[in-house]
């Protein structure tokens, strides 16, 4: 009889291949990834966030008035005031029959998409009120969440959170859980920096202690910058009065750094890619000795003289930074601007220290079930009992080993499906022993009896199995966070299940029985 048949180095190598994947969870040292643990294992943050989507149809809103004024600029028309009104529509007013022609011509060719019903006149005015469609606004709202939601997810991915879970909740939610955070404060302020870079420049005519008192300048805004008082540590708010135009933004950026300068002092070095190099070098070369505002969130970070037209796309941004707070900027930058702000609604921190005791827990309760499952199966089935416990170790080993290989995150919810995947596994044990002893009471001889029981009980296994791996895959598309853990376990289970059953027993009972011609066996 050989010792080592294709089928028996096919099972000995899944075993361990499935070893070679588990060792790392134990031994650190190993080359290998380990079993990630759940927010509820290892402890971390559970987050929903709300997106303010309706701000990008604010947003957007703006950038097309924007653009309507360049395009009537560019075309000689004039026009009494264009504003964005409250519930998100556009008004125009024009004067004259000339400009009016002349603005519905532009609006017709570049701005389709803007619905525009019939001016309304008064006194040789016209007043627009144009809006987008419905279904335009909708799909500006989902893409807004949908951008956030990959934003985020750059964040955290530099941010080096393993095995984060980070997924859309309803039409402006999204879900996120972050394992093993330790710093909560540090990464909720990173999630929720909208991290918006402009530049924009000074307006150093006009009269900021004015500006502060309610008189702005059309076209302008007042924006502070945050000035630390090294010797005090007080910190002041500096006002400048800012020219509204946006002459480059950090959409542009393909680089954000920290870096120090020659004081060791930290600060963020950017760098833009071709358009925006070209841009950045039109706009300094035009405003040569006028302050160019760094704006990051509507702050003025810094405000430096333009000595000189600036080649290259690099720049700073300097600031009374930590290195830390330099290091989370840089990420902002780098992932890219939020598309509108987001609030924390939901926020739950799991410490470590539950986390540990939810492992302690969830692993004595599976060992606790497994012993006493072990003992009644060598009970009541003697020596073939052996032969299922056997089965059922391994059953948990290539559990684990699939958990690290697939790179899956086990969570409390996931134990019990292990503990569920037990009971099961030792089910298909039952069906399969009670018949195989129908056979030896018919007078087969122990291996005939084992493989006709084998044979009449696998179809029942496979079917109950089958279906119960539908359900674990529904489980598993539809679930979040603990309920997909839940499935990933038990389908994973059910797959190991039907392989030890099947399989793996099988060959152990050929293995000892292949000589045996009596009619005895020890079940």
């Amino acid at each position: 009889m050989k010792l080592f048949t294709f089928k028996r180095l096919f099972i000995l190598g899944i075993i361990v291949a499935a070893v070679v994947c588990l060792v790392p969870t134990f031994f650190n040292t190993w080359p290998h990834k380990k079993i990630a643990m759940g927010l509820d294992l290892q402890g971390g943050m559970h987050l929903v966030l709300e997106v303010q989507n309706e701000k990008a149809v604010e947003a957007e809103m703006e950038r097309t008035i924007h653009e309507i004024k360049i395009e009537l600029r560019d075309a000689g028309i004039k026009h009494l005031g264009i504003v964005r009104q409250k519930d998100n529509t556009i008004k125009a007013i024009l004067s004259g029959e000339e400009n009016k022609k002349g603005f519905e011509k532009i609006i017709s060719e570049n701005f389709a998409n803007l619905l525009i019903p019939s001016p309304t006149p008064t006194a040789n005015e016209f007043s627009y009120i144009m809006s987008l469609p419905d279904a335009e606004m909708a799909s500006i709202k989902k893409m807004a969440t949908e951008q956030a939601l990959e934003t985020i997810r750059n964040r955290i991915d530099e941010f080096g959170v393993s095995e984060p879970d980070i997924r859309m909740q309803g039409d402006n939610r999204i879900l996120l859980q972050l394992p093993g955070i330790s710093d909560p404060d540090r990464a909720k302020d990173l999630i929720g920096k909208t991290a918006q870079l402009t530049f924009q420049i000074v307006d150093d005519d006009g009269n900021v202690a004015s500006a502060l008192k309610g008189t702005t300048p059309f076209g302008t805004e007042v924006l502070f910058q945050n000035k630390l008082d090294p010797s005090t540590g007080n910190v002041t708010k500096v006002p400048f009065l800012i020219k509204k135009e946006v002459l480059l933004d950090g959409s542009l950026l393909i680089d954000a750094r920290i870096e120090f300068d020659q004081f060791q002092q930290p600060q963020i070095g950017i760098e833009f890619n071709r358009k925006g190099a070209r841009l950045f070098d039109k706009i300094t070369g035009a405003n040569i000795n006028k302050r160019l505002a760094i704006v990051l969130d509507k702050t003025v970070y810094s405000a430096p003289v333009i000595q000189d037209r600036i080649a290259g796309g690099k720049a700073r941004i300097t600031g009374r930074f930590t290195t830390e707070e330099a290091k989370d900027l840089a990420i902002a930058l780098r992932a890219g601007s939020l598309p509108a702000p987001v609030n924390i609604i939901e926020e739950r921190t799991v410490g470590p220290t539950l986390g540990a005791d939810s492992v302690r827990m969830g692993l004595l309760s599976m060992v606790a079930g497994g012993i006493m499952i072990i003992l009644f199966m060598v009970v009541y089935y003697k020596g073939s009992g052996i032969i299922a416990d056997l089965a059922l170790i391994v059953n948990i080993i290539l559990i684990g080993g699939g958990l690290a290989a697939f790179g899956a995150t086990l969570t409390l919810p996931g134990i019990a499906g292990i503990i569920l995947t037990i009971g099961m596994a030792v089910d298909a044990n039952v069906i399969i022993y009670e018949r195989i002893r129908e056979e030896l009471r018919s007078g087969k001889t122990a291996l005939a009896a084992v493989h006709a029981g084998f044979d009449k009980a696998a179809l029942t296994i496979v079917d109950a199995n089958v279906t119960t791996l539908i359900v674990a895959i529904v489980l598993f598309q539809f679930g979040t966070g603990p309920i997909k853990g839940f499935a990933v376990t038990l389908a994973l289970g059910i797959v190991a299940s039907l392989f030890t059953a099947l399989v793996l027993s099988k060959s152990i009972f050929d293995f000892l029985l292949r000589h045996k011609k009596t009619s005895t066996l020890s079940i």
